[in-house]
């Protein structure tokens, strides 16, 4: 467990030395000054925010400038942050590739995916949201039993628990189709729900060397042990408890943005967040338990 002081000097450390690694190839700025606040301390800022459940730019700002003002004495205007945070949204991605690497959920033998909604509003008010037009879509909700304009997100984690992929997609993306951006460097157990129930997909994954499994339909003939059935289905509880910490501690399906451009940057930070607790937590009986990272 680490006091908050220390949480965020372990965040810093991390974020720190990943950062030096990927710019050393991929530079943040070919021209032009730095920034006053280093590239570090802004990831490290949305990451430790990120935790305790602030997810807005102006929450985020808020925060360090009325609590750790004298750590962040850089800190200037809101705006100044804000653009800042989103102009890193593709290092977020590199950051969170390259901790999901020595974290070995690329190399792992198992990996679940799922997908989760992501709605900008709801039916009865999609006929005055215009917001992402030609980019969000419509459809419908099975878990909520209602229908949506936004998003649908397609999540592929480790057997452990490591997010290892993400897309997203117009609410009406097809998973099965979706997957192929997900499994390019995946091989072994990929276990899914029906909704990746298709004998063609599951035909041509397996020449990749990808054997996806799935429960079937009530009324499908089902040859396979049932134990292993069984197994498939307490296996993939744990992609829908990732779902469920993005949804609930990092409000993964709260959009809060009117731009792909701030919104990409949103979810990237998200999902590195989410790794990065993981990996402060990686030497624990239980690595997604995230509540007891920080003592209150």
């Amino acid at each position: 467990m680490f006091s908050i002081e220390y949480f965020i000097i372990a965040v810093f450390c991390k974020v720190d030395e990943l950062l030096k690694e990927i710019t050393q190839t991929h530079r943040v700025r070919a021209k032009g000054f730095a920034p006053a606040l280093s590239d570090s301390e802004v990831l490290t800022m949305e990451i430790v925010a990120e935790y305790q459940g602030i997810d807005t730019d102006v929450g985020i700002w808020k925060y360090f400038r009325n609590h750790w003002s004298s750590w962040f004495p850089s800190l200037k205007s809101r705006t100044t942050f804000a653009r800042q945070a989103a102009n890193l949204w593709q290092y977020k991605a590199m950051l969170q590739e390259k901790l999901a690497e020595q974290l070995g959920a690329v190399s792992d033998d198992v990996h679940l995916v799922d997908g989760v909604p992501i709605p900008l509003c709801y039916l009865c008010r999609a006929s005055h949201c215009h917001s992402f037009e030609g980019v969000a879509d419509y459809s419908y909700c099975a878990s909520k039993k209602i229908y949506y304009y936004g998003f649908h997100g397609h999540l592929l984690i480790s057997g452990r628990g490591v997010i290892t992929q993400f897309a997203l997609t117009p609410a009406t993306g097809d998973e099965r189709e979706t997957v192929w951006d997900l499994v390019s460097d995946i091989h072994g157990l990929l276990i899914g729900d029906k909704g990746y129930l298709s004998q063609s997909l599951q035909y041509d994954l397996k020449l990749l060397e990808i054997d996806l499994q799935t429960a079937l339909r009530c009324n499908m003939q089902d040859s396979r042990p049932r134990s292993w059935v069984k197994l498939i289905v307490q296996v993939r509880r744990l992609v829908e408890s990732v779902i469920a910490q993005l949804v609930g501690r990092f409000h993964f399906a709260k959009v809060w943005a009117r731009d792909m451009w701030h919104f990409s940057s949103r979810i990237n930070r998200k999902i590195l967040a989410h790794s990065v607790c993981f990996w402060l937590n990686r030497h624990s009986l239980d690595p997604l338990q995230f509540e007891n990272l920080v003592s209150p």
